[in-house]
Parts: C-alpha cells; sequence; structure tokens
C-alpha cells in the first residue's frame, strides 16, 4: 500500500484484492491515527526498515515476520494472519453487522442474487458499519481513543 492509497479526504483506504484487483474500504478513525503515526520512509505506507541503496522503493512483502514477532511480544501464540480475519467475522456476530456489509469489507464476492444484483453500498454505508465495529473492538481491549485526537485534524486548544 502507498501513501496516495490513503485518501483522508473521503476517509477511504485503496488495497490491493485478489478477486477484484483493488477495492475502497472505509478508513476508520483509529486505523487513520495509527497510519499517520507511521514514518514516512519512501512511497510504501510499510516501508522496509532496511538501508541501501534501494531504500526509496522498498516495501515490506510479507508481514508475517514482524506479526509474529508483535505476536511474540504480546504473548499470544498460535495466531496467523488468517485467524486474524476469521476473528473479525466472528466478533462482527456480537453487533448484528449485516453479512453482507462483513463479505464487502473483507473482499469476499457476494453469494447471494440479491446481493449480486440488487445491493449497492457506498463507502459512507460501510463506514458506518465499520466505525461501529472498530469502536467496539477498542472497547473490549480497553483502549481509550476519540477521533479528535487524530492525526491532521484540527482541534481546540484551551488556553486555562
Amino acid at each position: 500500500m502507498r501513501w496516495e492509497d490513503i485518501n483522508t479526504k473521503w476517509r477511504g483506504l485503496t488495497i490491493k484484492d485478489k478477486v477484484e484487483g483493488v477495492r475502497v474500504i472505509p478508513l476508520t478513525p483509529y486505523v487513520s491515527h495509527l497510519l499517520h503515526c507511521l514514518p514516512r520512509r519512501n512511497a510504501f505506507v510499510f516501508a522496509s526498515a532496511s538501508r541501501g541503496k534501494a531504500v526509496t522503493s522498498q516495501t515490506m512483502s510479507i508481514p508475517r515476520t514482524p506479526h509474529t514477532n508483535a505476536c511474540t511480544v504480546a504473548g499470544i501464540d498460535g495466531l496467523t494472519l488468517h485467524g486474524l480475519r476469521r476473528s473479525f467475522k466472528s466478533l462482527t456476530e456480537w453487533l448484528d453487522i449485516p453479512a453482507g456489509v462483513v463479505a464487502q469489507l473483507m473482499g469476499h464476492k457476494p453469494s447471494a442474487t440479491a446481493e449480486k444484483h440488487y445491493v449497492v453500498r457506498p463507502l459512507d454505508l460501510l463506514r458506518l458499519h465499520h466505525e461501529k465495529i472498530e469502536a467496539w473492538i477498542l472497547e473490549q481491549a480497553g483502549v481509550q481513543f476519540t477521533s479528535a485526537s487524530e492525526v491532521g485534524k484540527l482541534r481546540l486548544v484551551n488556553e486555562n
């Protein structure tokens, strides 16, 4: 993913998709905050930290090692990247998120005829549900975050 794939104006994130090629998903407030806190080493959001002649064009291509390292630090054994996808899908059941919305966020093809031909979900509708999912996950994890602290946005500073 490149920095140009992050659309802060319309709060969308363009990601590669093995089915459609690319797709746009909502950029949720906390994820936006995390992404904007990353260093800008080159055109890639998840740039390689290695130094060398080609540092301007390097990107992490296999996230397995950083994921494994993060799990080790967190004391989590056996959590795979695909396991994170399964957990996301399972956790949305607690929030009564429509299955078609979850499938679209995950990049799954529509399975029912109505989903294929009649249901159109614009980015703003997906965002409504995606932000609800994010807020619930942050609450369950005990992470305190307010969108007012989002990077790149103006905020009122009280001078008392």
